[in-house]
């Protein structure tokens, strides 16, 4: 098994602007007037909650003038952000998982394949729309006829960490590929000297079931975030 067994410091540092939390809530302010994200679109906030309940979050300058200083605790700070933010939506928070003890290769088998991204522009079956914006190469499970089946792609955030993705067509659920997809990807980031995650939501019971089973499981990490309802 590829162990990670403590989310490493730099990660969270490179991701969330500092670490580890001195505060409740420790807010970064970061000099960008919009935070970029993976895919190059902006972020209002990205935060991240320990299992204490301690978060260190990094917001635009605009954002932290609008917050109370200091945010008493996560609770408020999930309160304030859509106002702080100025749009409408939801500021909430999801799991995040850390590969700890990834099955070896012999226990959950390689069930794909790297493939460029871009031939999804191509209308290559094998690389559905979902999995264009990862950009480099995505990891895909195919049938005895080339078409997808299942798929995972790695959201680079900084140069130390990863975060799997991965998606199941809805005929081929059931048959334990979406767990080796990501143990196959895990091992990979791993290998290469990377921090990997797994974020999902809270009442996402199917994906968490593939966490478990590939090496990521809950240890009380809460990635928090702002989900706009604005097109």
């Amino acid at each position: 098994m590829l162990c990670m067994h403590s989310p490493p410091d730099d990660h969270l540092a490179a991701w969330v602007g500092a670490w580890p939390p001195t505060l409740p809530v420790r807010v970064v302010i970061d000099p960008e007037p919009e935070l970029p994200g993976w895919d190059g679109t902006t972020r209002g906030v990205v935060g991240v909650v320990d299992p204490e309940g301690r978060c260190v979050v990094r917001v635009p300058p605009a954002v932290a003038a609008r917050l109370e200083h200091p945010v008493p605790n996560v609770a408020s700070l999930l309160a304030a952000l859509p106002e702080a933010i100025g749009t409408p939506g939801t500021a909430g928070t999801g799991v995040l998982r850390w590969a700890q003890d990834v099955p070896a290769q012999e226990v959950l088998p390689d069930v794909g394949m790297w493939l460029p991204a871009a031939l999804a522009d191509e209308g290559d079956p094998r690389v559905p729309a979902w999995l264009r914006p990862f950009g480099g190469e995505v990891l895909v499970a195919l049938d005895h006829d080339g078409r997808y089946l299942a798929g995972v792609g790695l959201k680079t955030h900084h140069e130390s960490g990863r975060e799997i993705a991965v998606v199941t067509d809805e005929r081929a659920r059931g048959r334990g590929l979406a767990r080796r997809l990501v143990a196959q990807a895990a091992r990979y980031v791993l290998a290469e000297r990377q921090a990997v995650i797994y974020l999902h939501a809270p009442d996402n019971e199917a994906s968490a079931r593939v966490a478990r089973a590939s090496g990521f499981p809950d240890t009380g990490w809460q990635v928090l975030g702002f989900w706009s309802s604005t097109p």
